[in-house]
């Protein structure tokens, strides 16, 4: 039947309570890896303690390193729910967006800024910031995010390389 619904057997409705909990405790497990990962990568940074790091390159380590932990926990592991923790991390951007656009606004905190300026300050503008989490919105929301998406990718490309050895 899942078949014919275009669907993958992975995501067949007729899964035990067992399954279904050993999926969720994978997909726990698997964000909790990439968050330590990235708290790594932020160690790293703070023990090297650059004179002058580009929040850009931060970034883009927040997204490479756990993508690579990905690929390699994948081919050890071949869980295929390592590939589904994107979700996580678009969620977990969503609320701490949310969060942002609640805070009041003033002098020295995005004063009138509208939403649009709030979020892009906060978490996407590499060179300014808006003063919203004092500063840490690209800590707290932009870099899980990125390593919860780059970790799925990782997987996704680690799963697909074990596939076609098999």
């Amino acid at each position: 039947m899942a078949e014919e619904l275009g669907q993958t057997p992975e995501l067949a409705e007729d899964k035990t309570p067992g399954q279904l909990l050993k999926e969720a405790l994978s997909f726990l497990l698997h964000m909790v890896i990439s968050m330590l990962v990235l708290l790594a990568v932020g160690g790293v940074i703070t023990l090297a303690q650059p004179q002058s790091f580009s929040m850009a390159l931060a970034a883009a380590l927040a997204f490479v390193v756990p993508a690579l932990a990905g690929f390699v926990i994948a081919r050890i592991r071949n869980d295929s729910v390592a590939r589904y923790i994107w979700i996580a991390g678009i969620l977990w951007m969503s609320i701490v967006m949310v969060w942002v656009l609640d805070m009041p606004t003033g002098p020295g905190l995005c004063e009138k800024c509208d939403a649009g300026n709030k979020i892009w300050l906060s978490f996407f503008d590499f060179t300014h910031d808006s003063g919203l989490i004092n500063g840490l919105g690209r800590v707290v929301g932009t870099w899980p995010a990125l390593a919860m998406v780059g970790y799925a990718i990782g997987a996704g490309f680690g799963l697909k390389k074990k596939a076609e050895e098999d």
